[in-house]
């Protein structure tokens, strides 16, 4: 039937492109196996939103659920920087058995030297995602050339992917307080950096659209809602009328 229809083609796991980032915001082991059942075949990584995964009353069986999808969450990082417990931090994620590190800013005043100490210590034990922009959603503006200067920076010290952030709600970084993609600004960045490096943040529906309509069906998305995968898909595919026919053999 793909063939008969002339869908777009998409790459197989483990995936380095068209890559689909989910976010778990606390979710039972019943969602999260509905979640696998579902769409298990489109979930790439699945992040341990904030600080969840310490405040969660169902740590274990939720990781043995999603056995290799897990990453801890940049916010939480944040906070074992800021109170001097990284290496803590770390220990605990090897005793979680979880393979994917991510690395934040975007709440904190971290250096920018140090944050790229750290992403290359933690490139040794991990595959790093590492967070670019502000959490700041009151329309603070980061400069393009800022953008693309950290961005090369932290995949050169070891980075696998770079997280163009957007917030959990969408209303910041990459996008307008409206939720509006920072068109100009996205064109500048992806003008220095390959977007196959790049994970952009696209919570909401028009956003993935516009990503999938800019960047074709391959592009990296990360927080998006549990809910949204298998939508998201579709709109990869070329099966919704938003992106109909788009990326086709």
């Amino acid at each position: 039937m793909r063939d008969l229809l002339n869908l777009p083609e998409r790459s197989a796991k483990p995936r380095s492109h068209g890559v689909t980032h989910v976010i778990d915001r606390g979710l039972s082991i019943a969602e999260i196996e509905g979640m696998i059942e579902v769409a298990g075949e489109y979930v790439d990584i699945v992040k341990l939103g904030w600080g969840t995964a310490l405040a969660t009353g169902n740590l274990q069986a939720k990781l043995d659920a999603y056995r290799s999808y897990g990453v801890l969450g940049g916010t939480l990082t944040e906070l074992a920087i800021s109170r001097g417990r990284f290496d803590e931090l770390i220990a605990w994620v090897h005793d979680l058995g979880l393979e994917h590190f991510e690395i934040s800013d975007g709440t904190i005043d971290l250096e920018h030297e140090r944050k790229l100490e750290l992403i290359a210590a933690l490139a040794e034990e991990f595959t790093v995602l590492s967070e670019v922009g502000s959490k700041d959603d009151t329309g603070a503006i980061t400069p393009p050339y800022v953008w693309v200067e950290q961005m090369r920076a932290e995949l050169a010290a070891g980075a696998w992917k770079v997280i163009a952030e957007g917030r959990e709600a969408g209303t910041a970084g990459i996008f307008r307080p409206s939720g509006e993609v920072r068109e100009g600004l996205i064109g500048e960045i992806v003008h220095e950096i390959a977007p196959d490096q790049i994970m952009f943040d696209a919570p909401r529906k028009d956003q993935q659209v516009w990503f999938v309509r800019r960047f074709g069906p391959e592009v990296n998305l990360s927080n998006v809602p549990v809910g949204e995968v298998l939508a998201l898909e579709t709109l990869r595919l070329g099966l919704r009328s938003d992106t109909l026919g788009i990326g086709g053999r």
